[in-house]
């Protein structure tokens, strides 16, 4: 080599821009594209029969556009006091029961996420027998009755404190934590619940992030519990009300009685889909980032 040779420096060659390349971009852009058309469609339809008169929807002309706008069905359900107080109680319970959920369920993995735990497999097989066997119905009835928590908030948050698929996530994303860590710090004098609040859990918020998503979805939608252990109107979640309600309407249908009521009947449906979902809509945004992260590490270790 010569004094003054330039030599060039490596390049980075990407993927090649073939043939087959090209039809697999177009093939994959296609079948990204129908995933989101059929994921959408659904709920876009959903929307437009809450906002559409009666006659479109049982001619079945209604797609993603409304026909004939109205909204009778949205003024029967707003203009009942009962409606919000029915709102406000869902939002308490869905927000109690969360907390409540992710206190019980992230102190339980990080104690199954101990390989030394003296008696570990057996609390891990109580977690997983539930997962498959349950009490019944009238003995979950008789013991929920029997403690006194009939018509209180609890018989609507503690039967279902703990999901075991979410523990088992969450057991999972403690034992991939570094271990040297925790040991650090117990060497700086930490004891276990220190350790877990100031190095855990501050690592953990993906996962924390998922969980409480996953909580709160399934709490916000549960109406059968509420519907079995409460009796007090007043006491009841906007699932149960709006159940209620559809079940009304059909009934003042079949009799042909108040006309908005029968109006309103066909798209009674529509506007509970839409009512119960918004607020899930409006937060997701915020904790989607973490969702797949957190999903990813709690259940793939290695």
């Amino acid at each position: 080599m010569t004094l003054g040779t330039k030599i060039d420096a490596p390049t980075t060659r990407g993927p090649v821009d073939s043939r087959g390349y090209r039809i697999f971009r177009v093939v994959n852009t296609v079948v990204l594209l129908g995933v989101v058309v059929v994921t959408l469609y659904p709920f876009l339809n959903i929307v437009a029969r809450s906002l559409s008169e009666e006659a479109y929807i049982i001619a079945g002309k209604v797609t993603v556009v409304p026909r004939g706008f109205d909204l009778t069905a949205y003024k029967l359900l707003m203009s009942d006091a009962m409606f919000w107080t029915n709102y406000r109680n869902t939002v308490v319970y869905t927000v109690v029961a969360t907390l409540i959920s992710i206190v019980l369920t992230t102190c339980y993995a990080y104690v199954l996420s101990k390989p030394q735990l003296k008696g570990r497999p057996f609390l891990i097989g109580i977690a997983l027998f539930t997962m498959f066997f349950s009490g019944g119905l009238i003995p979950n009835y008789v013991l929920v009755t029997s403690l006194g928590m009939k018509n209180t908030i609890w018989a609507v948050v503690i039967p279902n404190a703990i999901s075991v698929f979410n523990l088992l996530v969450m057991k999972a994303f403690f034992e991939s934590l570094p271990s040297e860590l925790e040991e650090a710090a117990a060497v700086d004098g930490l004891n276990t619940y220190g350790i877990l609040l100031r190095i855990v859990l501050p690592l953990s918020k993906a996962i924390i992030a998922t969980m409480v998503l996953f909580y709160a979805v399934s709490f916000w939608n549960s109406w059968f519990t509420a519907f079995l252990y409460i009796d007090r109107q007043d006491l009841l979640p906007v699932t149960v009300y709006l159940r209620n309600l559809i079940a009304g309407a059909t009934s003042a249908e079949s009799a042909a009685a108040d006309a908005d009521k029968v109006q309103a009947a066909a798209t009674l449906q529509a506007v509970t889909i839409v009512l119960t979902t918004l607020p899930i809509l409006a937060i997701y945004p915020f904790v989607q980032r973490y969702f797949v992260r957190g999903v990813m590490l709690g259940a793939v270790k290695g």
